[in-house]
């Protein structure tokens, strides 16, 4: 199937999330609530509160935001990257569903990321309604059949019909001889680095380094060489 999909038919994408308030002290007292009955289930030990487990709310479209959403495009052998982003989840959100409705939304065209459709897409989704935007097409599964989908995943195509196991970004990487997307700040850094250090950008560049390694892991898929650094542009 893989070889038959062209590079330059993929948006390839990732998002960085974030708890919607700075603390559990500033949460509204109904989401206080709400977060309290959640984080039950989520506790890992005795020590666990809804207050010192906060910092994991960012992985929840009910309680988290989208500060994030980077982008890549391979176009005449160069990989083109491009970052939605801003304090004000409602304009970035606005500008990657506009910029969807005008370049991604015919049949052939496909959207891939690192557990993305357990993760990115819905998150988007759900955040888009949310903010009172329209989710485009290419994003809109209502009534899609299975092979109507545009959405691709690698990780679910590493699975090879596995459905037993986790397999992260960055051990894929690592298991093709990629840089490591990792090399300055993870996953659960990103609520400190946003709430406490305010350096968004450094999310950004983040957030960049993750899709870079997306498509550097589809072409692997292809069985085709991976890009140089000097094939790497960010507009």
């Amino acid at each position: 199937m893989l070889e038959n999909i062209k590079i330059e038919d993929v948006l390839f994408l990732d998002i960085e999330t974030t708890p919607a308030y700075s603390s559990y002290s500033e949460l509204p007292d109904n989401y206080k609530k709400l977060w309290d009955k959640k984080a039950q289930h989520l506790f890992k030990s005795e020590d666990d509160t809804s207050e010192n487990i906060y910092n994991r709310a960012g992985i929840y479209s009910e309680f988290g935001k989208i500060i994030c959403i980077s982008v890549g495009i391979v176009k005449d052998g160069k990989l083109w990257l491009k970052s939605f982003f801003d304090h004000d989840e409602f304009i970035l959100l606005t500008e990657f569903a506009e910029m969807l409705k005008k370049s991604f939304y015919k049949p052939n065209q496909l959207l891939c990321a690192h557990n993305g459709k357990e993760f990115d897409y819905p998150y988007i989704g759900r955040r888009m309604l949310i903010n009172g935007i329209k989710p485009p097409v290419i994003l809109d599964l209502a009534g899609k059949k299975p092979w109507e989908v545009q959405l691709l995943d690698t990780m679910e195509l590493w699975k090879f019909g596995d459905y037993k196991n986790y397999t992260s970004l960055e051990l894929l990487a690592a298991v093709f001889g990629i840089a490591s997307p990792k090399n300055d700040i993870c996953g659960s850094d990103v609520a400190k680095v946003y709430w406490i250090e305010n350096d968004l950008e450094r999310i950004v560049e983040y957030c960049q380094k993750d899709v870079v390694t997306i498509v550097q892991i589809f072409l692997k898929y292809q069985c085709k060489e991976i890009l140089s650094e000097d094939n790497i542009c960010i507009k």
